[in-house]
Parts: structure tokens; sequence; C-alpha cells
């Protein structure tokens, strides 16, 4: 009984670490791209929504590959 609990524990924490580690992976690639746009004097961001884009997805793919780690 005490090894279920301890693991449902684990996967409580688990789980709530997911938000920050999305949040994180899409700000620094946001701020990378900001940071590509301002050395290179590009005026519509386009950087900044590829690497968001780049960020989000890597994100997802980050989320879906833990789930899927806690499910076995």
């Amino acid at each position: 009984m005490d090894n279920n609990q301890d693991n449902k524990n684990r996967k409580w924490l688990a789980l709530v670490n997911i938000p920050f580690q999305m949040g994180l992976i899409i700000f620094l690639f946001g701020w990378f791209g900001s940071w590509l746009d301002q050395t290179y004097g590009n005026t519509q961001d386009t950087n900044r929504m590829i690497f968001v884009l780049i960020g989000v997805a890597i994100a997802m793919y980050n989320v879906v590959r833990q789930v899927n780690q806690l499910n076995k």
C-alpha cells in the first residue's frame, strides 16, 4: 500500500513540473528569436514568431514524451 501511494506522489510531482518546463522552453526560444531580430535589424519579428513556434513544438513533444513515460 505504501509503495502505491509513493508512486502516485511521484506522478503528481512530475505533472506539476510540466507547465514550468513548457513556459521556460517557449520563453527561451522567443527570447532568442527576439535577439536575432534586434541583432539583424528585422522589423517584422519574423524570427521571434518562427522560434516561438519551434519552442511550442519542442515543448509539446516533451510533454507527450513525459506523459507516455509516466503511463508505463
